[in-house]
């Protein structure tokens, strides 16, 4: 059979309430409201998990983090797990990632073929967190609040060169792909690590937002004392006292992080002119691993089941799926499974031990029964946290905390816990139910506690001596780039422009 080409276009903390419909309208984004007009849109989009890495294991593998073991950002993503680049280039794909997936471990692939760049975050054990010590931060590499009272404008910074890179190898990729030496199908991944913090923005960009109405949150920030205990570790785990945090901050911090996502936009629309310039037909998806609070409530970056930190954007855009808006709710779990649904590869030998679940029949109209779950165990967090959510309702619980219950329909921000209404009792025991099925919370403790402490010896075993790190290092062959006097000039430039002349 004939297998679709497939570009993934995956960014890093993208808050899913911005896009209720493809970008909010008044978002400078055109390139990704093209796509929005030819894509399904799934509206109602969880992370696997609200942190970087075991959100993007989730992603690739289907798996939730107390299956895959990807607890956190310093967690082993093992080489066993299949994701969708191995189901994709066990079918015959070339599978090839461009940018950011943050998998910690000797395996730096994965199931890609190639790999263009290197990742913008390490790949060893070094940011384990460690639940034996409640309160512990570790400030080189926790967040804390300097990424908004040191928001604003700058030519260029460590993201921005790295996103920068990210494109061009993905453009020059789309162009090497359209020259068809590969006769194979292809899978491409390209994978920016913007918006997320620090909020810097180049001016051109921040520019676009000076007049904008949606600089401040709509639900300010309120005392330490009102927040549930777990908003109230990530507020310890940020350093909110050593920081007086103004409007003119948060306006500074919002206006930048909008101003990311034009920037975004832009990179994305080199993408989609290459691919488009090149003849190519591919399907296209577009997500992000998880989302950002932006100040609402006083609560930044992610870490938390909240709407802004755990909802995410996603589109796919495919010659047979029509057009639309999709409102019930779906996880990028179910990347994996759609993927290989949308190129006829049959999973099922593995289904088993996934947590997704195709997207397909959902986008053509089907019921979609199945709780959307998620999971965290990271920093902030001193025994795992779990949410379900199920029609208008999102269920949390932890061993540790009250649970919460809300009604999304009623209470879009989540202000009103409905745990303890006696007329929610019986939504709340279904909740209850599943949870009780699905997970074991002391099991997923003890198994979080084991991994923490075992990768705090190998660690420090490794960084004693010689020190070898697992970051990926791309290789080029420089022999077989531009032009060398084992190839025939008048061959490799005809060969090399797209679309090629006489």
């Amino acid at each position: 059979m004939s297998r679709p080409n497939i570009l993934i276009i995956m960014v890093d903390q993208l808050n899913g309430t911005l896009f209720p419909d493809g970008p909010a309208d008044w978002l400078h984004a055109p390139n990704l409201k093209r796509l929005a007009a030819r894509s399904v849109r799934f509206a109602n989009t969880y992370t696997a998990s609200p942190l970087c890495a075991p959100g993007r294991a989730g992603f690739m593998s289907g798996q939730l983090p107390s299956r895959s073991g990807v607890y956190d950002n310093a967690a082993e993503f093992r080489s066993d797990i299949p994701t969708f680049a191995h189901h994709l280039r066990r079918a015959g794909y070339q599978t090839c990632l461009a940018g950011k997936m943050h998998f910690v471990g000797p395996d730096q692939l994965h199931g890609f073929e190639q790999r263009l760049t290197t990742d913008i975050y390490p790949a060893d054990f070094g940011w384990t967190p460690d639940y034996r010590k409640p309160g512990e931060r570790i400030d080189w590499w926790y967040h804390n609040m300097g990424s908004v009272t040191g928001a604003g404008v700058a030519d260029t910074s460590n993201q921005m060169e790295y996103d920068d890179e990210v494109a061009h190898f993905g453009v020059q990729k789309l162009y090497d792909l359209g020259r068809n030496k590969d006769t194979r199908p292809w899978c491409l991944t390209v994978s920016f690590t913007h918006p997320h913090d620090p909020y810097v923005a180049r001016r051109r960009y921040w520019d676009l937002y000076a007049d904008c109405d949606h600089l401040l949150p709509e639900v300010p920030a309120f005392a330490y004392e009102g927040h549930d205990p777990h908003a109230q570790r990530i507020f310890d785990a940020n350093d909110w006292r050593s920081y007086d945090i103004t409007d003119d901050h948060i306006r500074a911090a919002r206006r930048a992080y909008f101003a990311n996502i034009s920037y975004l936009d832009d990179k994305i629309g080199e993408l989609m002119r290459a691919l488009d310039g090149t003849g190519q037909a591919a399907h296209v998806v577009f997500v992000s691993d998880h989302g950002d609070m932006l100040g609402e409530r006083g609560l930044w970056f992610k870490m938390s089941f909240l709407e802004g930190s755990a909802r995410v954007p996603l589109m796919v855009s495919a010659p047979d799926l029509t057009p639309r808006r999709i409102d019930t709710p779906v996880s990028t779990l179910d990347v994996n499974p759609t993927l290989c649904d949308l190129a006829g590869i049959d999973i099922a030998e593995i289904m088993p031990w996934t947590d997704g679940q195709s997207l397909v029949p959902t986008a053509k109209g089907a019921p979609r029964t199945a709780p959307v779950a998620m999971e965290y165990a990271a920093e902030a967090s001193y025994s795992p946290l779990i949410a379900l959510r199920v029609g208008q309702y999102k269920y949390t619980n932890c061993a540790l905390d009250p649970e919460q219950l809300f009604d999304l329909d009623a209470d879009p921000h989540e202000l009103t816990n409905l745990a303890d209404d006696p007329t929610q009792a019986d939504a709340l025991e279904r909740f209850r139910v599943m949870a009780a099925a699905r997970w074991d919370l002391e099991a997923f403790d003890a198994d979080v506690r084991a991994s923490q402490a075992r990768r705090r010896v190998v660690y420090d075993a490794l960084r004693q001596g010689g020190y070898y790190p697992w970051d990926f290092q791309p290789l080029q062959k420089a022999s077989e780039r531009f032009m060398r006097n084992h190839m025939d000039l008048n061959t490799v430039e005809a060969v090399a422009r797209v679309p090629r002349g006489d």
